[in-house]
């Protein structure tokens, strides 16, 4: 059963494999068949291996971001929570779709972003 607590173990091993770039840390976060939605209606990354090697593709430099984050809602089936990325050149609003298995592990993810208007 998905909870706040399995949400916010599951968002702050995110963060953590973002800073990292850690394969096995990414790896963790994911099921073996899950998609991972770098946009709402992109194509995903599906599998964990699949996830991990895209990730690893399009990182960001360990450091490069701070990511601070609410929960929306929390629910056995879909968790939603609310961030704001923040790059040196950048800042980003972020809506997460989390749904996650028995095991703590992210079975869907769908990231939706939008850049700040320039200051």
């Amino acid at each position: 059963m998905t909870d706040l607590e399995a949400v916010t173990g599951w968002v702050e091993g995110y963060v953590r494999a973002w800073n990292s770039n850690d394969p096995a840390g990414i790896a963790e976060l994911f099921a073996e068949d899950a998609a991972y939605y770098g946009a709402p209606y992109a194509d995903p990354w599906r599998g964990r291996d699949a996830i991990v090697a895209q990730w690893l593709l399009h990182r960001d430099q360990r450091g490069e971001t701070t990511f601070t984050w609410f929960p929306v809602t929390v629910s056995p089936d879909l968790s939603v929570v609310q961030g704001v990325t923040t790059y040196p050149h950048a800042t980003y609003s972020n809506l997460w779709l989390i749904r996650l298995d028995t095991v703590g592990q992210c079975r869907e993810f769908t990231e939706w972003w939008m850049e700040h208007a320039a200051a």
